[in-house]
């Protein structure tokens, strides 16, 4: 069977932390596998994850400030979504993603992640952090 045709399926743990997250502002250091990579972070709710994706935007020219605006409506659709039994993503904040060496990838700044809960083979609760750190 191909993967475009296998079904998907989420952890049901993992998506009861999401929910916790977005529902009570709930929040953990967690790392995932996904597709080979180790990525981790700390979970933040969607409304926080669009609200500072929004924020790099706002000092840009007008069409920048366009797209700060629309990411912030998604942050308020997704607070008022969070009522919503099924959901499809999680959010992370001061992430950092392996891929098969010691260094992560990016090794800077504060970096948001967002990804599908179904393409997550599995997790641990807890961060891991770069060799140098």
């Amino acid at each position: 069977m191909s993967s475009t045709t296998a079904s998907q399926s989420k952890d049901s743990i993992l998506e009861f932390f999401v929910k916790a997250c977005n529902k009570h502002g709930f929040s953990l250091d967690i790392t995932l596998n996904v597709k080979g990579a180790v990525i981790t972070g700390t979970t933040i709710t969607a409304q926080e994850y669009f609200e500072t994706l929004a924020e790099t935007f706002e000092d840009g020219n007008e069409i920048a400030q366009e797209i700060g605006e629309r990411l912030v409506k998604a942050g308020e659709a997704a607070e008022e979504d969070n009522n919503n039994s099924d959901i499809n993503f999680i959010h992370l904040k001061n992430t950092r993603v392996f891929c098969g060496d010691s260094n992560s990838t990016p090794s800077k700044g504060k970096i948001l992640w967002r990804g599908k809960l179904d393409q997550v083979d599995g997790f641990f609760l807890g961060r891991i952090s770069d060799s140098k750190s």
